[in-house]
């Protein structure tokens, strides 16, 4: 198949928007939503980095979603639509692109968010995927980092660390899980479960979030920094999955490794703690952990028993 015909067979019957003119043109229109103001994430995932060559097309469709989808959960937003633009191989087949396709398909029902458009084209190098999500958040009310005050709770939502552990399996780390927990983790690592509509539940009673994408302590530490003060963690609150403490055990080296390991795709987000009922009361079936809190000073700081942590990698770094 040629390019127009990829995008005519293959992601035209995605794009249900009005706006993306069944992908027959060169742009797309959204339009303006009085009282609300449109929110643009972008993400691009790459084969060997975000994610292996053998895992299934759709979740790699999928997850290409749900890492922007985590970004407009965080600033509040109601995801609506997205563009991708996608460098295929010469290896790529029909049938991974339609598994692709239909991967994107099951999260847009799921979502309710719908294709507007993109870029098809070949690359020379591997499978090469970027998403922008567009939401929409009333008028000024956009979750910054930059919001949270001394005397906040600190709050994240889900499980931290099982991604990092799903990936460690798949890079051979010795193990003895029970088939459960070892397909538990790497299925964490394959697909994230971010809180999308729980993002949008919390937006008038959080005061700053960001999305858990490089670990909870790197993701804090932008919250720290834009806001001017300090955020301390209790390590013995950041929620683990039992598989992930089967794992990498219970001790406080395995709590800085799961806090420090990335694509999580959770919320973490501060609050004046007289919300905290409010919050809990909101989050549905979203498990949500009060770690922390905010005080005076700089950067994230992490304890244990009342002690201080040293952590010496506090996340992925792309470079």
């Amino acid at each position: 198949m040629d390019e127009f015909q990829i995008i005519a067979d293959i992601f035209a019957p995605l794009a249900t928007s009005p706006g993306a003119f069944g992908l027959t043109d060169d742009a797309a229109v959204i339009a303006s939503r009085p009282g609300f103001d449109l929110v643009v994430t972008t993400d691009q995932l790459a084969e060997g980095t975000d994610f292996f060559a053998f895992d299934p097309a759709a979740d790699v469709a999928r997850k290409a979603l749900r890492v922007n989808l985590s970004d407009l959960a965080a600033k509040g937003a109601v995801p609506e639509f997205y563009l991708l633009a996608v460098a295929l191989p010469q290896s790529m087949t029909l049938d991974w692109l339609k598994g692709f396709a239909g991967g994107l398909l099951a999260d847009q029902q799921q979502f309710g968010v719908s294709l507007l458009g993109g870029d098809t084209s070949r690359g020379e190098g591997p499978l090469s995927i970027t998403i922008t999500a567009f939401g929409f958040v009333p008028a000024g009310k956009i979750l910054r980092r930059s919001g949270a005050r001394i005397g906040d709770h600190v709050y994240v939502t889900g499980m931290i660390g099982d991604s990092g552990g799903g990936l460690a399996i798949f890079r051979r780390e010795n193990h003895t899980l029970s088939e459960s927990q070892r397909d538990y983790l790497t299925g964490r690592y394959r697909l994230p479960q971010p809180p999308v509509a729980f993002g949008a539940r919390m937006a008038d009673l959080a005061s700053a979030a960001v999305d858990v994408s490089d670990g909870l302590i790197a993701d804090l530490g932008h919250v720290a920094r834009a806001s001017g003060v300090c955020i301390v963690v209790d390590a013995d609150m950041i929620p683990r999955s039992d598989a992930l403490q089967a794992l990498w055990g219970e001790g406080i080296e395995a709590i800085v490794r799961a806090a420090t390991s990335g694509d999580d795709y959770q919320v973490a987000f501060t609050a004046n703690p007289a919300r905290e009922q409010d919050i809990m009361a909101r989050a549905g079936d979203v498990a949500v952990t009060r770690i922390g809190r905010v005080v005076a000073g700089a950067g994230v700081e992490l304890r244990h028993q009342g002690q201080p942590v040293a952590v010496s990698r506090s996340g992925y770094r792309h470079f």
